[in-house]
């Protein structure tokens, strides 16, 4: 409270962040560049399973701390409220996710089945009636619960959807000016892209304002033995990217790993490929100037469907699913 040009009372608020823009290539908070250090997490845990844990969001953020950490995605879904006013508190920076994830043509290839005619997802006229609006809803509940958190730094309005898909940009062009429209503190928008629309045929991301890629360079792709010559094809792809003048934040990239396995000369799925693996990558970040960002693919082991290609559940976190550090922990600490 001002008095004749003078401080005659303050009202302290527990938060940091007071402004967010996007620069050309740079992501600033409070008009200083930022580079988020993080990860994709899930709500997830040994004893409760999928959901909120007060005692697993307490635990996790101290391992955020310990482990240097700046920032989450809230991977695919809104997160419990205490969450993000946990986050306000700490200063951890939230990139704030819709539930918008499947847009792909598995997850509707039913409506086709016995016809004979294969179809796109989004030239499906479903997808753009009801699914659209479905997304349109979501987006909105998740702007007006979330909007004054000043944890909050931009919206993902999906995760990998086939942008590659020639009708996904009319789809995203309304998606995005719907968004733009909702939000009267204008964050900035983002969707994270899938390794299968990469530079040059996604048809979304002229829409974004950030550029969020999940990439696997070295483990689903190039993985094991040819890891040493993914760095190449990732690097040329990034060069790619950066023609668009725009930040470019690494929203996924991990190994699988299981805690316990140790191999030299390393193996895929042993904890000291995990490391090889993470350091390939950082070295293609430091290369690319656009690069405002990485949080690694994941927090956490947990839970996924049985089958074949998972052995209980998502390995790719940096600690498993009870907390505990495997030896990338400790390399992306130091």
């Amino acid at each position: 409270l001002l008095s004749s040009g003078e401080t005659v009372d303050t009202y302290p608020l527990p938060v940091g962040i007071r402004t967010v823009e996007v620069k050309g290539n740079r992501f600033l908070i409070n008009d200083e560049p930022f580079y988020f250090k993080g990860f994709g997490k899930h709500q997830d845990s040994e004893i409760n399973g999928r959901g909120f844990d007060p005692a697993v969001m307490i635990r996790d953020a101290e391992l955020l701390d310990w482990i240097g950490a700046n920032s989450v995605r809230t991977s695919h879904y809104p997160y419990d409220e205490e969450f993000y006013r946990m986050c306000d508190r700490r200063g951890v920076v939230v990139i704030d996710e819709t539930p918008a994830v499947g847009l792909f043509d598995m997850n509707m290839n039913f409506l086709a089945a016995g016809t004979g005619k294969e179809s796109d997802f989004f030239d499906k006229e479903i997808v753009h009636q009801k699914t659209k609006e479905n997304h349109k809803r979501e987006i909105k509940r998740l702007m007006k619960r979330d909007k004054n958190h000043a944890s909050v730094v931009m919206w993902c309005l999906a995760n990998e959807p086939d942008s590659a898909q020639e009708r996904a940009e009319e789809y995203f062009e309304e998606i995005f000016s719907y968004a733009r429209e909702l939000d009267p503190q204008a964050r900035p928008l983002t969707f994270t892209n899938i390794m299968t629309a990469p530079y040059g045929k996604c048809n979304a991301a002229q829409f974004a304002d950030v550029i969020s890629l999940n990439r696997y360079y070295g483990w689903y792709l190039m993985g094991g033995a040819e890891l040493r010559y993914s760095q190449k094809n990732f690097e040329e792809e990034l060069a790619g990217w950066e023609k668009e003048g725009k930040p470019i934040v690494m929203t996924e990239y991990g190994a699988d790993t299981k805690a316990g396995i140790h191999k030299l000369p390393s193996v895929q799925w042993s904890e000291e490929y995990q490391n090889e693996y993470l350091e390939h990558q950082h070295q293609v970040f430091d290369n690319c100037d656009s690069i405002v960002g990485e949080q690694m693919w994941n927090f956490a082991d947990f839970q996924t469907v049985e089958g074949t290609l998972r052995v209980n559940g998502n390995k790719k976190g940096a600690f498993t699913r009870d907390r505990q550090p495997k030896m990338a922990a400790h390399l992306l600490k130091a």
